[in-house]
């Protein structure tokens, strides 16, 4: 790789938190950070997951990792979170707002609880992390806050009602913080995956004919792997993008682009 190319998307020695980290696309994320050169924090609810991401960064790049069992939807353990994370692997450079559950309930059926639980671990989730991590990123004028968005955010999905909603509202904060902090060293942008089915999807949303429509309205015909969400991140989280912000970036194989 050239030097110029090297330096451009570089993100060596800096320190990024990844909420729903232990997921499946958020782990993949946290690896695809420490793989190019960043110390990495780990933040899921389920703190098992959090440690065994860590402990595989740990042991397969050499970069510095902490797993934290964190409820992103409660501002006193983001708090915490942050505290945590400086003391051991100093400020941190890059957010990455993962975070979040689904829904396949029907509208009709579905009860208030489960419309805010989606809701608080999705929308107030990234609200709580961008005003926490972001307050200590303006306090030094400089730093990266990447969101989850969705294909669902618009036009939305159907089967997920709560989780379109949500995803919706995430890419609008996305624009509203990209113009706040613009002036102020804060850039803050979005990914919107396409379909990149974990178990879960495929076992309550993805029935044979709802595949076929989504292949059939994906260009590139196929489902995306997880990997390929790397490549948008690491820009995204460098200065590569040094005058992107407000941006949502579609990882979608042109599913955003299809019409007939």
């Amino acid at each position: 790789m050239s030097d110029f190319v090297k330096q451009l998307f570089s993100i060596e020695g800096k320190t990024a938190a990844v909420t729903g980290g232990g997921g499946y696309l958020c782990g993949e994320m946290s690896r695809g950070l420490a793989k190019a050169g960043a110390n990495v924090a780990v933040l899921d609810l389920r703190e098992e997951k959090a440690v065994t991401v860590a402990n595989e960064i740990i042991n397969e790049t050499g970069q510095k990792a902490i797993g934290l069992g964190v409820d992103t939807s409660k501002k006193t353990e983001v708090e915490k979170a942050l505290a945590s994370i400086s003391s051991e692997l100093g400020d941190v450079d890059i957010l990455v707002n993962g975070a979040g559950t689904n829904s396949p309930t029907p509208f009709l059926e579905m009860e208030l609880e489960e419309w805010q639980g989606v809701l608080d671990s999705q929308l107030t989730s990234t609200f709580l992390c961008s005003q926490v991590f972001g307050a200590s990123m303006l306090g030094r004028q400089k730093g990266a806050i990447i969101n989850i968005s969705s294909a669902s955010a618009g036009p939305p999905l159907s089967k997920a009602f709560p989780y379109s909603v949500a995803k919706a509202a995430i890419k609008n904060l996305t624009q509203n913080l990209g113009r706040e902090w613009a002036k102020d060293g804060v850039r803050v942008n979005a990914i919107r995956p396409g379909f990149f089915p974990t178990e879960w999807n495929r076992k309550n949303f993805i029935t044979p004919e709802r595949e076929n429509a989504i292949l059939g309205h994906t260009p590139m015909g196929r489902y995306g792997e997880v990997d390929e969400l790397v490549g948008a991140l690491i820009y995204l989280a460098s200065d590569a993008s040094q005058f992107v912000t407000g941006a949502e970036i579609a990882v979608d194989g042109g599913f955003s682009c299809m019409t007939i």
